[in-house]
């Protein structure tokens, strides 16, 4: 594993949205480089930026037109080669967001596999023989193509699916994952990690990572067996590159060749109910006060994945990300502290979405580049209170989204002045888990204190012991054979050790040194 990623705590930016440096309402490399000094002071030392690549933007980015080509919107290459190298001289590190499972479709590639004529990428993506057989079990599209045939899709209309083969081949169309076309595609992929690797950057953030073999088993063996090979690739070649998964199974994830994996948003799992749950339409997001909710809810889930790959690889927290509505829209700001003091104190590498260190607010907007209810979560970063949030200087119905005009917006000027704020907080916490190397092993919690009954939990990572209350009433919790408390290392509300038993204050976390 690179030596940089045990150390790592990303912030992801939303480029489109981050900070215009021109003027044009939408967000690019240079504005990006402008706030680099902001993002280590507030305690991130490498980042995640979404997709750069030149695109029809029909999904934010998400549908490649051309893999080596940056976005005219956001710069030039030399811009980001330059924000590759500013980042290394704050002795920082980038990932890019590679989209390795389908194309847009202008691509030059799909363009190619269109044509009636065999030629070198006639196979590059899943195609049946004849316009009248669909692919059954698979999403495609029809009577687009000059090619008789329909092309599979790997998510949205716009995105046909790259060919990297079938686990196992049942029609004549279907190529298995060893097959020279297969294999091609599999080459190509290394070759575009190659190119953005020589130029700088220091791997990637895998889109839909699980999503390449098709008709792949449960385990995804097929796929495996792609990504095994690109590992051995980046071993080789760049062993200081890393990689990480949008997979949501680090069992699978890491044995495959992944660095970290992420415990993603689903509805109704262990991380979401941490922050985002809503039944019969009433919040009971673990981290809202008035929740029932046990942390086992979510320690069940992620401990039996966790121990599976402590040692390995790391299953990552995030406080949100591009594809999530944030979590301010379900949590106040003192739930929000006592939530990102547990994400920022759990294994793994810590990820943190642009604007959520503030609270920024999710609004209910119309859809852009297929965001959907996304979109909401999309916004201009809010730097300070001037026009636009200080985000861009071009006229308001120029940006790319609007800003949040409400009363209450947060802003990163107007929370730096503010020792109580949740932006203080974050910068606190980061700052300590930067200094204290307990909290950057990775194979060593052990969860010391929950019950199905109780709101209050405990864990312990090396000589730190962290208590949380996330209810609205004071908890006590009788010793249970510790070894003696030193001193308090940080805190959010009130808690003290007494008389034997630990009092936690209502809506309280607090780290101890044992």
């Amino acid at each position: 594993m690179p030596a940089w990623i045990k150390d790592a705590i990303f912030y992801e930016i939303y480029p489109q949205s981050f900070k215009d440096s021109n003027g044009d309402g939408i967000g690019d490399f240079n504005g990006i480089i402008e706030k680099l000094d902001y993002i280590k002071e507030l305690g991130c030392n490498a980042i995640w930026m979404n997709p750069c690549y030149d695109s029809p933007f029909r999904d934010a980015g998400y549908d490649v037109r051309d893999y080596k080509k940056t976005a005219a919107r956001y710069g030039s290459m030399e811009d980001i080669v330059r924000l590759f190298a500013e980042v290394h001289k704050r002795d920082m590190h980038i990932l890019l967001d590679l989209v390795p499972g389908h194309t847009s479709e202008e691509h030059p590639w799909f363009l190619e596999s269109s044509k009636v004529e065999e030629n070198e990428y006639t196979d590059r993506y899943i195609w049946t023989d004849k316009w009248f057989h669909g692919a059954q079990g698979l999403n495609y599209i029809a009577g687009e193509a000059p090619r008789d045939g329909v092309y599979v899709l790997n998510y949205f209309k716009c995105q046909p699916a790259l060919n990297y083969g079938f686990l196992h081949p049942e029609e004549r169309w279907q190529k298995g994952i060893e097959d020279p076309a297969c294999v091609a595609t599999r080459e190509a992929l290394k070759d575009i990690i190659r190119f953005w690797l020589d130029k700088g950057c220091d791997g990637f953030r895998v889109d839909m990572a699980d999503s390449l073999v098709k008709k792949d088993d449960e385990n995804k063996s097929g796929t495996s067996v792609v990504w095994k090979d690109i590992r051995r690739m980046l071993d080789e070649e760049y062993p200081e590159a890393a990689i990480v998964s949008e997979w949501n199974k680090p069992q699978v994830a890491i044995p495959a060749g992944f660095h970290m994996d992420f415990f993603l948003d689903w509805e109704g799992n262990g991380y979401n109910l941490l922050m985002r749950n809503v039944e019969n339409g009433r919040n009971n997001s673990f981290f809202y006060k008035d929740s029932d909710r046990s942390v086992l809810d979510f320690f069940e889930e992620y401990l039996e994945k966790y121990e599976q790959i402590k040692q390995q690889g790391h299953y990552c927290l995030i406080t949100g990300n591009h594809d999530m509505i944030r979590a301010a829209y379900y949590l106040d700001v003192r739930e929000l502290k006592l939530a990102y003091a547990f994400l920022f104190t759990m294994p793994g590498n810590p990820f943190l979405y642009y604007g959520d260190e503030i609270g920024m607010h999710y609004q209910n907007l119309p859809t852009k580049e297929g965001g959907y209810t996304r979109t909401g979560s999309r916004t201009p970063m809010q730097w300070d209170d001037t026009e636009n949030c200080g985000f861009s200087t071009a006229s308001a119905d120029k940006l790319y989204l609007p800003v949040d005009k409400s009363e209450d917006a947060p802003s990163v000027a107007s929370q730096e002045k503010d020792k109580d704020s949740l932006l203080s907080m974050v910068k606190e916490i980061l700052a300590v888990r930067n200094q204290e190397a307990d909290l950057r092993e990775n194979a060593n919690l052990e969860l010391v204190y929950a019950k199905r009954e109780e709101r209050s939990f405990a864990y312990r990572r090396g000589n730190l012991l962290m208590f949380c209350n996330p209810s609205g009433e004071e908890s006590v919790i009788e010793d249970f054979g510790l070894p003696d408390i030193r001193e308090k290392v940080f805190a959010v509300g009130e808690a003290d050790f007494v008389n034997g038993a630990y009092r936690l204050g209502e809506q309280s976390f607090v780290m101890w040194r044992i």
